[in-house]
């Protein structure tokens, strides 16, 4: 699969948003604020996750077609990917 740059962009501002947690716990700020910030990050964790499940999914799915094979398993393994990343 083809990572894009939208895909490691998504990727470098969750570890921008990690490592702003990590200091804001070293600075010993309220843990209100650090859970927002975890929860944003998981969060943009879930829809990376989501991203790359789909565009693989869509990749898979047009080789298949094209080779004439049943894609019902492939979008089964791309729902069971997704329920395992929650």
């Amino acid at each position: 699969m083809d990572y894009n740059d939208q895909m490691k962009n998504r990727i470098k501002r969750i570890e921008g948003q990690l490592r702003g947690i990590l200091k804001m716990m070293e600075e010993n700020k309220d843990c209100k604020e650090v859970i927002t910030q975890l929860s944003a990050s998981r969060t943009a964790l879930d829809r990376t996750i989501g991203l790359i499940v789909s565009s693989n999914l869509v990749e898979c799915v047009r080789n298949a077609d094209k080779n004439g094979e049943n894609t019902e398993e492939l979008v089964k393994e791309a729902v069971s990917l997704l329920v395992k990343s929650r």
